[in-house]
Order: C-alpha cells, then sequence, then structure tokens
C-alpha cells in the first residue's frame, strides 16, 4: 500500500484527502495527529496510539522516537479534562443542563435494571426564593456569591450516586437514583432545613435564604424527561404559591399535594392537577 492509500485509510474521519499526496511529512503528520485527537475523543486510544506512531515516524525519520505512550496519556488527560469541563456549569461548578439531560435520559432507559428496578428515581427540583431581590439590592455579583455557596449547601449531605445539576438561573436538580420517595423527600427537607438555618451572614449581615423544592418520582420506563421534569416543576411552583420554604410532592396513593415537614402544617396547599402529555 503506497503513503497516499495509507493516509486515507488511517485517517478517520479526516477531511477529504485529494489524489495528491499531502506535501510534506509534516502536513501528512498533522493528518495523523488530528487523527488521533478525534479517535482518543471517541476512546479508540489504541487506533488514536497508531496514528500517533504515525506522526511521529514522519516528523523523526530514523532518529529515537519520542515514546508516543506518552503522547496518548497526554490526549487522554486533555480529553477526560475538556470532557468534564463540558458538563460543567462555569459559575457554579456544578454539573450543567446538559449534563443533568444526559445523565436522566440514561438513568430513565434503565429504570427497569439493576441497582433501582424496585425504588425508581427521584428528581428535586430547587428555587432559590426571591433571589431578584437578592439581585436588585446587592448587585449580581453578590448573587454570583450566592449560587455559589447554595451548590456547596445542596452538595453537603447528598447520597451516593446522587449529584446536584444548575437548572437555569437561580434553579437547580438533585437527582436521586435508587432513592423511593419518601427518601427522597426527606433528602430535600434535609437540605432546605440546612439552607434556612445556613449563618449567611459572611456574605451580608441581613442576608437571609430559603428555597422551595418540587420532588417528582419515577417508577417504571418513561419515555419522555421532560414528563419527569415537567411534574418536579410543577411541584416546585406549588411549594412557592403555599408560601416558599417548602418541599413539594404528591402522594403516591391518591396523588395528592403534600409539603413536607412543618410546612406541611399550612392551611392552603395548592392541588395542580396532573398533566398526562
Amino acid at each position: 500500500m503506497d503513503g497516499r492509500a495509507t493516509v486515507r485509510t488511517l485517517v478517520h474521519d479526516a477531511p477529504t484527502v485529494t489524489d495528491t499526496p499531502p506535501a510534506s511529512p509534516r502536513n501528512r503528520a498533522a493528518l495523523h495527529t488530528a487523527a488521533a485527537e478525534r479517535l482518543a475523543a471517541e476512546g479508540a486510544w489504541e487506533q488514536a496510539y497508531g496514528h500517533l506512531h504515525a506522526a511521529l515516524r514522519l516528523l523523526h525519520g530514523d532518529e529515537p522516537l519520542p515514546d508516543a505512550h506518552d503522547e496518548l496519556d497526554r490526549l487522554r488527560r486533555e480529553h477526560a479534562e475538556a470532557r468534564e469541563q463540558s458538563r460543567r456549569d462555569s459559575l457554579t461548578a456544578s454539573y450543567n443542563r446538559r449534563y443533568l439531560d444526559e445523565r436522566l435520559a440514561a438513568l430513565l432507559a434503565d429504570i427497569d435494571g439493576t441497582p433501582f428496578r424496585t425504588t425508581g428515581l427521584c428528581l428535586a427540583l430547587v428555587d432559590i426564593d426571591h433571589f431578584k431581590l437578592v439581585n436588585d439590592t446587592h448587585g449580581h455579583l453578590f448573587g454570583d456569591r450566592v449560587l455559589q455557596r447554595m451548590v456547596t449547601e445542596l452538595d453537603a449531605a447528598l447520597p451516593e450516586g446522587g449529584f446536584c445539576a444548575r437548572y437555569g438561573g437561580e434553579e437547580f436538580a438533585l437527582v436521586l437514583p435508587g432513592r423511593d420517595l419518601a427518601q427522597a423527600v426527606e433528602i430535600s427537607e434535609q437540605a432546605r432545613d440546612r439552607i434556612a438555618r445556613h449563618d449567611w451572614s459572611d456574605l451580608h449581615p441581613d442576608l437571609r435564604v430559603t428555597v422551595s423544592i418540587g420532588v417528582a418520582h419515577a417508577a417504571g420506563r418513561i419515555a419522555e424527561v421532560e414528563r419527569l421534569i415537567g411534574e418536579a416543576d410543577m411541584l416546585l411552583y406549588t411549594a412557592k404559591e403555599a408560601g416558599r420554604n417548602a418541599v413539594a410532592y404528591r402522594t403516591a396513593r391518591g396523588g395528592r399535594v403534600r409539603l413536607a415537614g412543618p410546612a406541611g402544617a399550612r392551611r392552603s396547599i395548592p392541588q395542580p392537577v396532573r398533566t398526562t402529555g
């Protein structure tokens, strides 16, 4: 096989190669390096190694070659770092909406499998009460510090397998796989209480922060992530309509909306109609 055919065969999804071979070994090496980076991004490490070795041979000729394994390790590290950064919210360092949607879809697709086929999974949507007032009073940079502190508090007691993601603005999502509704409500109520009791005075002497939370439960196969998010979102706004600083959930029997903890004694708890779409 001649050099031109080799480049055309080895370069995975590379730009179209013309009938004229690349003008120099350096150009051919660049094609191999680009192919190695793409293959590394896909986790095809052995193929990536082959392209790196070919690139090094083209660049160094008969001279002793640098260790291609070192280059491959560098690609692995850079790929892992880039992938992790792409999953994170730049302000709070919590997971972002893209990761939330992807991970929820994967969890729901496997909801009938081990380890949570009997418990399902729960999603809690958390919204900071009166956050606009915080921004209007203290400024957006101050509000950013509140959001960062909020993530610390939400992460503080997550169970194994659970994670926090920034849903948007001042809203966050707690994903709790392998937890039934009662467990998720308890975790959410503890988070609400912890935030309400937190000493925010180091940010400002008069600052007090509370959150409202809606907890939705998925048991059995669900076709769309949107249905679970929609239910949690509706319960979140029910908690707000019921006076804020509360955790709202829907009972398994009867489907009535309740508030967890002390908020459960409130007289007026709205009963939104569950959507069936």
